[in-house]
């Protein structure tokens, strides 16, 4: 009888974990998004960070490393699996980012307000919401998982604010969609599974009345798996500026080596063993 009562401790212990969606860490519920399971390391995380496991519909969509003070994620990490589907017209915030009691999936703001009884002004105090992208020129609603490399309603999922950015429209409509829908397409043949990492470094400049940063940079990097075997990895950044439209494409190291720069927080690890050979044995 022990026996079976410290069993199910253990499985309720299990169970808990996996209905977390905001995370001390991401190996637990939502490690399948990194590739060999290993999420970045090294100076990319702020002080002030939240990972989150973005959950639509009691499931498991991508994984996104937050920055609670510039409320813009750091970066969004998800399998590429572009497909049919539509866009969603409207924006959800993060529940657990306002009380880690609440429920774990994401929801429209006027949702959360009804059910558990508060006001945005509540909302606000811990990520970004929807006011805040209004009166806001030249600037677009940035995804750093893109709906267009999602299928079906995994695209819904992408319209969440944590995984959002201010970027300008000029490169959001322009060279960056170009690399999100071309580049990406055309690199990603001959891969059976693409782990992408795509991100934002902090700029000095902010919207909101200072409340939203807008990034100085917006970065991504991929690494493409063929049988279950990494065959290739590459990477691009953009500086986030209203007069520059331009990608620059990188090997991966060199991605690193500028992130490290950029940051200022020492090395930086986006894919384990730069998504060589090496990791050949693991998933």
């Amino acid at each position: 009888m022990l026996g079976l009562l410290l069993l199910l401790q253990v499985l309720a212990s299990c169970l808990w974990l996996g209905h977390s969606e905001v995370v001390n860490n991401f190996i637990n519920p939502c490690v399948q998004f990194f590739y060999a399971q290993t999420p970045p390391g090294g100076g990319i995380r702020p002080v002030n960070a939240a990972r989150i496991c973005q959950v639509y519909q009691n499931q498991y969509r991508f994984v996104t490393l937050y920055d609670r003070t510039n409320r813009i994620p750091v970066y969004s990490a998800y399998i590429y699996q572009p497909g049919p589907g539509n866009r969603y017209n409207s924006w959800f915030v993060e529940p657990q980012l306002i009380n880690q009691k609440y429920r774990k999936d994401m929801d429209e703001e006027i949702a959360i307000i009804q059910q558990y009884k508060i006001n945005s002004t509540v909302i606000a105090q811990s990520q970004a919401i929807d006011k805040d992208y209004s009166g806001a020129p030249g600037l677009d609603r940035g995804h750093l998982c893109p709906s267009g490399h999602q299928t079906g309603i995994d695209k819904t999922a992408t319209f969440t604010l944590t995984n959002i950015v201010p970027q300008y429209m000029g490169l959001n409509q322009g060279a960056w969609h170009d690399y999100e829908e071309i580049t990406m397409r055309d690199k990603t043949r001959g891969c059976d599974t693409t782990y992408v990492i795509t991100g934002a470094v902090p700029g000095n400049r902010s919207i909101s009345n200072g409340r939203v940063n807008i990034p100085s940079h917006i970065w991504s990097a991929a690494c493409c798996l063929n049988r279950r075997k990494p065959i290739k990895a590459w990477a691009a950044i953009a500086e986030n500026q209203i007069e520059r439209n331009h990608v620059r494409n990188l090997d991966l190291g060199e991605l690193e080596n500028r992130l490290a720069t950029l940051y200022g927080r020492g090395g930086i690890t986006l894919f384990r063993n730069s998504c060589t050979g090496k990791e050949a044995s693991h998933p």
